[in-house]
């Protein structure tokens, strides 16, 4: 197949790009930059130009392919609000040129989305369309492909990591390094999902592979890591201490990062497993913060 995927050059799409390629696709790689495009070419992928503001070349790209794997997203959880409503454009535009074609296209959400009620595990037989996550934008504008005629299905994400990079555990291991302090709040026994990104880029393959409509997807290895085991093992890294904060101090010392700090994000991938033959191998989240490929002397980008 030839497939355009968004996202190429970044932290999961590159691993997608070689799963990929190494199971014998062609790639039209989205990229904005000339160092981007380089770096695909060198790869063995098509080049596409274009921006995810740029809904024309996005739809172009579309129009060009048999399948569409979109993984891009503006990281400036500033502006989080704003780039889910980015994405929502970006993934109607894509939609635009598959109804009715029984082209594929795979979205990229959030592992919240699946969530019932704050708190509660995420399956993903459930959407919870009422979600104060402002990333709900996402997955309505899926709906509203579907609702369309388009092969749409949705890739959930936990926290993904290496031993570089670990979702929002990046920006949160910087301000530590600002701060002085790994921070936790009240008993930090609240846990996020995780999975590693070599597991993620299989996931994604074994989607495309199965491009079942409608379907929904958790990239979920571990379900729950609690948040201070995360610090406790950040803080064992870095040689920084680790500390409670009450709740109400949340923003004032994790900035945007306190929307999520306090939230109990667990999520299963048991129907994922079942339907897709996915089976996690890499290294879980805990192994991977004490390898942490940092200095100590530097914040992470």
């Amino acid at each position: 197949m030839r497939i355009f995927l968004t996202g190429a050059t970044g932290f999961i799409g590159a691993r997608i790009l070689d799963e990929l390629l190494s199971s014998g696709h062609e790639v039209l790689g989205l990229t904005r930059s000339d160092s981007g495009a380089q770096w695909l070419r060198a790869k063995g992928a098509e080049v596409h130009r274009g921006t995810l503001e740029d809904l024309e070349s996005l739809s172009a790209g579309a129009a060009e392919v048999d399948a569409v794997i979109h993984t891009a997203f503006d990281h400036d959880f500033s502006r989080f609000v704003e780039n889910c409503e980015k994405d929502r454009r970006v993934i109607e535009a894509l939609g635009s040129q598959l109804n009715g074609s029984n082209r594929p296209l795979i979205i990229t959400s959030g592992t919240g989305m699946g969530s019932a009620l704050p708190g509660e595990k995420a399956i993903e037989n459930v959407f919870n369309e009422h979600s104060p996550n402002p990333r709900v934008a996402s997955e309505l504008a899926g709906r509203k492909l579907l609702d369309q005629g388009v092969n749409v299905s949705v890739v959930r994400l936990p926290q993904v990591h290496d031993t570089i990079r670990q979702g929002l555990l990046t920006p949160y291991i910087a301000l530590a390094q600002q701060k002085g302090a790994l921070a936790y709040l009240d008993d930090g026994m609240n846990r996020v999902a995780a999975a590693h990104v070599l597991d993620v880029a299989a996931l994604y393959r074994l989607a495309l592979s199965k491009a079942e409509t409608g379907a929904c997807y958790h990239a979920v290895a571990e379900e729950g890591v609690p948040v201070r085991k995360i610090a406790e093992t950040l803080g064992a890294r870095l040689s920084l201490p680790v500390i409670s904060l009450p709740r109400e101090k949340a923003t004032e010392h994790f900035g945007w990062l306190g929307m999520f700090i306090g939230l109990d994000l667990t999520a299963s991938s048991a129907l994922t497993r079942e339907r897709l033959g996915w089976q996690p191998v890499g290294a879980e989240l805990l192994t991977d913060l004490k390898r942490l490929d940092i200095s100590l002397d530097e914040t992470l980008p």
